[in-house]
């Protein structure tokens, strides 16, 4: 089974720049690179994020736009000498359950979700995971929103069980150690 990382942290913490530092120092080895980005352009706000992404992303990484089928897009990218960073979960899943203009897929999310955990130990490629933790704040009011906090949760959870290394991003500071086998993995 390939390394993989999950990288979490609060909004503007840098986990985007610790994926693509990891991913630089990968590709000075001899590696290729493959994003996987998940986000949608719902609105200017997002388009102007998605592009500033796109115009800083470095040289020679390769990238797929996936908003929903991530691991048909992790397999496509799926090799020994390529490092696969997606970037984010987070965005994942609102695409899922929080559609822009159109109503939750919860049927589609849980096969697509299961889809992702049987793939990720069975790859090539290590990947690197960039996820927020959102669940340190206010409990949100709506229900919808809980509901989603909850199942970033639990998706955290589980990718962080299927992957050799947790870093936390706190103020642009990588807090890194080897995961834990969790007792009911």
């Amino acid at each position: 089974m390939a390394a993989h990382e999950l990288i979490v942290g609060g909004q503007r913490s840098g986990k985007s720049r610790r994926a693509e530092g990891l991913a630089l120092r990968w590709q000075a080895a001899g590696g290729r690179v493959a994003v996987i980005a998940t986000a949608l352009a719902a609105d200017d706000e997002m388009r102007a994020r998605i592009a500033h992404h796109r115009a800083t992303r470095p040289a020679g990484f390769g990238t797929v736009e996936a908003p929903l089928a991530l691991a048909a897009a992790l397999r496509q990218a799926d090799g020994a000498n390529t490092l696969i960073v997606v970037d984010c979960l987070t965005l994942w899943l609102v695409n899922w359950l929080m559609p822009a203009g159109g109503a939750p897929d919860a049927p589609g999310w849980q096969a697509e979700r299961e889809a992702l955990l049987a793939l990720l130990p069975r790859l090539q490629s290590p990947v690197v995971f960039v996820s927020n933790e959102v669940g340190w704040g206010v409990s949100p009011l709506g229900r919808e929103v809980r509901d989603y906090v909850d199942e970033l949760g639990r998706l955290n959870q589980d990718v962080a069980r299927r992957c050799a290394r947790l870093t936390l991003m706190v103020a642009g500071q990588a807090w890194s150690r080897p995961v834990e086998e969790a007792p009911d993995a």
